[in-house]
Order: structure tokens, then C-alpha cells, then sequence
């Protein structure tokens, strides 16, 4: 007995260490090994472009965000913007039309997807883009990211979006910044090997005939890249096109966005074709894998860890068993005094362990009441 704890001690930590650090360390060498940056698409005229700007009652940011489009260094003959009012009971949609927003569509609630569903309906662009109403996309990011559909391979694009803190003080203490830093180099280097396996809501587009009608509850971010990629297409990621968006404020405000956004994500894993390695090649495989995967399994795994652990510990198996616990309960330990104390690393550890633990919260909500097609922008961040 004491044999298969260790056994699934000992591989519960190494699939974490793999995902959180491995992983982008395997990666690195990849792109090292395979000589460095492919070779740039040639310049192409710039295509037709349907900006689409879904929004649910963001009456306060939406003037400012459809006056961001227009500003946009892409030949105004060329960029349609796009506002999709999903149930909005406030005044989003005067406020768009105000702001000089060439179609606004007053829709019933259906939720953010249905409303970029109708949009794309409407839009008369070759490539269709689709951004957050909070989010603010620096001047050349509209000609910057369809640069990238040059390459006849690509179709699917997202930019690179930076979060700025929203507080001062006491109250900013969410370390998203520092985990987002670290995700987009990830990123980049999948995108140089391969493709990504995940985008981001607040700067990416796709060719109007590659987008893909998905289940309302199931969001654009994460379901898709690998539905691009079935299609025998790229997913790529420009960091050169960059928007910027307000983070959370607090630690326990990301730990309630992220736990919707888990509950949001695990019918994509499951029922939503991520896990079929059908039209994946071997690579990618590994990459969904070890970033998707494993990643949103990580709370289980360390559970797991956790639960051995003990066992091995109570059973005497051994000085480094002890030593092992020990490591795990003071990273729980500076989790809960980050609660009164806001050192930097003790921060840090709250942040791992609320984001770690917010995929298992985000399954157990799907699992035992659904998941809405609706949603509400997270407290702080408009």
C-alpha cells in the first residue's frame, strides 16, 4: 500500500511541477532548437474588417471604447464597428450610436457568444474582430493583428491584452499581472512552434468564413483556437498588437472571475471536443495537454498530493515525507496570513492558492446547477 502512495505521490508532483514550470521550460528549448522566428508573411493589401463589440449595460465605457475603434489606424472605408446590445436595460445602445458606431443591434439576452453570433451575421468584413467593451486597443492594433491572416494558414489571431491595476493600496492586491506575464510567453512560444491553445476576450479576430457557431455557454477564448485547429488552420498569437483592460482589484474578485470562467470552461474540456485528439497533430496534442489539461486538473493533483502525503506521513514512510508536508501546509499557511498581512510573497501564495483551487470551484457550479449563456463585467474593472 505504502508502494502506490508514494507511486501517486510522486506523480501528482511531477505533473504539477510539469505544468507550471516544465511545461514553458520544455518549450523554450523547443524554440530553440527549431532555429527561432518563422519567416514573416509577405505584406498583403489589408482585407475588409467588422470590429464587433459585444456588450451587456457598459453604458459608462462604451462611448469611450466605440471613439477607440474609430480611432484606429485602418482606412475608415475599410472598418465597420459594431455594437451587440445583449439585453442591455440601460444606455448602451444610444450611447454607441452617439459615439459614431456604424450598427448597433438591440438583441434580447442570450448571452455574449449568441450576441457575436448575430453580429457576425450582420458584418460585411473579411476578417471579423471581436473585443470587450472595457478594453482599450492601442492605435495600430487593428492593421497590426490582421497582418497576421497574410499568412493564408492562419485563422484565428488574438493580440496581446495587458492588465493595469485598478487600485492602490490595500486594495490592490491581485497578482494577475504577474501569472499574465508568464501565460502570454507561454503563448508566444506556442505560437511560434505551433498554435495556440487558448486566446483572450479582449483583442482577436478570425476570417469571417472560418468562425465557428459554438454552444452558447461555451466561450471564444479557449474553444477556438483548437476548433481552428481541427480545421487544418494556425492559431496564432501577435504580441505586437496590444490592448489594455482593468484587472480585478482584489484577490477574492479574480478568484470569482476565474471561478466563472471555470465553470464556463469545463464543458469545452469535456463535452466540447478539447479532449478528442482527432485533427490535432502531436505536438499540439501535447501542448492542450500540458497547458489546458493538466493545468485546470492541477486542484485534483494537488488534493491528491495533499491526501498521500498524510498517508505516508502517519505510516512512517519516511524523513522526506515530512519534509514534503511541511512545504504544503506553509503554502497554505501564507495563503490564509496574506488575508492580514500584504507582503509581496505571501500575496503571491494567495493568489496561486485561490486561482489553483478556482477550477475546482468552477466545476463543482457547473456540476450541480449549470452554467449561464449570460454574463455580469467583474466588479472593478469598468
Amino acid at each position: 500500500m505504502t508502494v502506490v502512495l508514494e507511486v501517486l505521490f510522486w506523480l501528482s508532483c511531477v505533473l504539477i511541477v510539469w505544468t507550471q514550470v516544465g511545461y514553458a521550460l520544455a518549450l523554450s528549448l523547443a524554440v530553440r532548437l527549431s532555429g527561432g522566428a518563422p519567416a514573416a508573411a509577405a505584406p498583403a493589401p489589408l482585407p475588409t474588417l467588422s470590429l464587433i463589440i459585444a456588450a451587456h449595460d457598459e453604458e459608462s465605457v462604451i462611448g469611450a471604447k466605440v471613439a477607440n475603434a474609430l480611432a484606429q489606424d485602418y482606412p475608415r472605408e475599410l472598418l465597420e464597428v459594431i455594437v451587440a446590445c445583449d439585453g442591455c436595460t440601460d444606455g448602451t445602445a444610444a450611447g454607441a450610436r452617439r459615439a459614431g458606431a456604424d450598427l448597433v443591434l438591440d438583441l434580447v439576452r442570450g448571452g455574449k457568444i449568441r450576441a457575436q453570433d448575430a453580429a457576425v451575421q450582420r458584418a460585411t468584413g473579411e476578417i471579423v474582430a471581436f473585443s470587450d467593451a472595457n478594453a482599450l486597443w492601442e492605435p495600430d492594433a487593428a492593421r497590426v493583428l490582421v497582418g497576421a491572416f497574410a499568412d493564408p494558414d492562419v485563422g484565428y489571431a488574438c493580440g496581446q491584452v495587458r492588465f493595469v491595476q485598478a487600485a492602490t493600496g490595500a486594495d490592490a492586491s491581485n497578482q494577475e499581472g504577474l501569472y499574465w506575464r508568464y501565460e502570454l510567453a507561454v503563448r508566444s512560444m506556442e505560437s511560434r512552434l505551433s498554435s495556440i491553445t487558448a486566446g483572450n476576450g479582449a483583442i482577436y479576430a478570425t476570417r469571417s468564413d472560418s468562425y465557428i457557431v459554438v454552444d452558447p455557454i461555451m466561450g471564444h477564448d479557449l474553444s477556438l483556437p483548437f476548433n481552428i485547429v481541427k480545421r487544418g488552420m494556425r492559431a496564432v498569437y501577435v504580441p505586437d498588437a496590444r490592448a489594455t483592460e482593468k484587472m480585478v482589484p482584489s484577490l477574492t474578485g479574480e478568484f470569482a472571475r476565474k471561478r466563472r470562467m471555470m465553470s464556463h470552461t469545463w464543458p469545452i474540456v469535456l463535452r466540447g471536443g478539447m479532449l478528442s485528439p482527432r485533427g490535432y497533430s502531436p505536438g499540439y496534442a501535447v501542448m492542450v495537454f500540458s497547458h489546458r489539461v493538466l493545468r485546470y486538473s492541477t486542484p485534483l493533483l494537488h488534493l491528491l498530493a495533499l491526501a498521500c502525503n498524510l498517508a505516508l506521513v502517519a505510516a512512517g514512510a519516511g524523513t522526506v515525507y515530512t519534509v514534503t508536508l511541511a512545504l504544503q501546509l506553509l503554502l497554505l499557511a501564507a495563503a490564509a496570513l496574506a488575508g492580514g498581512w500584504r507582503a509581496r510573497p505571501l500575496l503571491i501564495a494567495r493568489y496561486y492558492v485561490l486561482t489553483t483551487a478556482s477550477p475546482a470551484a468552477g466545476l463543482w457550479d457547473w456540476l450541480r446547477h449549470g452554467t449561464s449563456a449570460s454574463w455580469e463585467a467583474a466588479q472593478g474593472t469598468r
